[in-house]
């Protein structure tokens, strides 16, 4: 599956190396930027936030941020790693590109690719993702589409090795709705060696799928409709917005989903566990204050981390 993440150089310069998806990438290379990322970290205690590298890699080299959809960590954590790595940042806006008046992603694909050096895109479908690195000649990063987001689950298994040591024979459980985020967890589990059930209202359960390809390659992933089931013994809990970007039926989810809601009754079943949410939530539907801002919560350090594993990704897909 690792070939899925190279794609050959139009030129005659070696093969593009995309960040498309967890389970196109080796292992092993995915291993290699976690500990790049925390090493990078660490390097950068007490600096200023806006101090470029030592060695700063890329100097005059460019990212193209591209958005479908809106977005705060993406946006600020993509801009201030290249920033960090020496290079710089162009925010594009896909409506108000050719884009949004039918440009075909072939052509934009390839013309992006003469003025940047790698492209992150926020899209708005995955085929619109894929279908742009199938024509770039740079390295394209997923960073969020409606099937998955790899940069952020990175961030999530750093963040968890930070508080709770090796991920591997950990057991996450997830509550809510099985997302884009449920299914880059669970490509996750299988690259990174670790348990997850997942409790999830009739009809809202992850791709069958994905994670049938994670259960091939020896993930131990578990569907239920029990949210007690699913977090007891678990080390981490997991959970992110019943709504995504532009999906209609706000309250009607609502009420279905409540059960499923991570409170502080539920995590008394998971007293060990660590809280993660990606962000944004809305409190008091997927979960509470008391759960978010409590003692088991590591939502704000799951935050910071994009930054750090995002430069490694950076510096994978450049060869750096």
């Amino acid at each position: 599956m690792a070939e899925a993440a190279l794609k050959t150089s139009s030129g005659s310069g070696p093969p593009v190396r995309h960040f498309l998806d967890l389970d196109a990438i080796d292992g092993a290379e995915l291993r290699g930027i976690i500990e790049h990322a925390k090493a990078m970290k660490a390097a950068r205690a007490g600096r200023a936030k806006g101090a470029v590298d030592a060695d700063a890699p890329f100097a005059g080299e460019v990212l193209a941020l591209l958005f479908e959809k809106s977005s705060t960590r993406t946006r600020i954590s993509f801009d201030v790693a290249m920033r960090q790595l020496g290079g710089q940042a162009i925010v594009l806006d896909a409506g108000t590109m050719q884009l949004g008046r039918g440009e075909a992603i072939a052509d934009t694909a390839s013309v992006m690719s003469r003025y940047v050096d790698a492209v992150m895109i926020r899209a708005n479908n995955h085929r619109m993702l894929t279908a742009f690195a199938e024509h770039a000649d740079v390295p394209v990063i997923n960073g969020l589409t409606d099937l998955s987001h790899p940069c952020q689950v990175m961030a999530d298994v750093m963040t968890y090795e930070e508080h709770k040591g090796d991920i591997a024979g950990a057991r996450f459980a997830w509550l809510g709705d099985g997302n884009n985020v449920a299914h880059s967890l669970i490509h996750a589990a299988a690259q990174f060696g670790f348990a997850m059930t997942l409790a999830c209202p009739e009809g809202d359960q992850p791709d069958a799928d994905i994670v049938a390809t994670a259960t091939d390659a020896g993930a131990e992933i578990g569907l239920t409709d029990d949210p007690v089931a699913a977090v007891r013994g678990a080390h981490c809990v997991v959970t992110d917005t019943w709504t995504s970007m532009g999906v209609d039926g706000a309250e009607e989810r609502r009420g279905r989903f409540l059960p499923y809601q991570v409170n502080e009754a539920l995590m008394a079943h998971a007293p060990d566990a660590v809280f993660m949410h990606c962000l944004p939530a809305h409190r008091g539907d997927e979960v509470t204050d008391g759960v978010i801002d409590g003692p088991q919560s590591i939502i704000l350090d799951e935050a910071e981390n994009r930054l750090h594993v995002q430069k490694a990704i950076l510096r994978w897909c450049l060869g750096a």
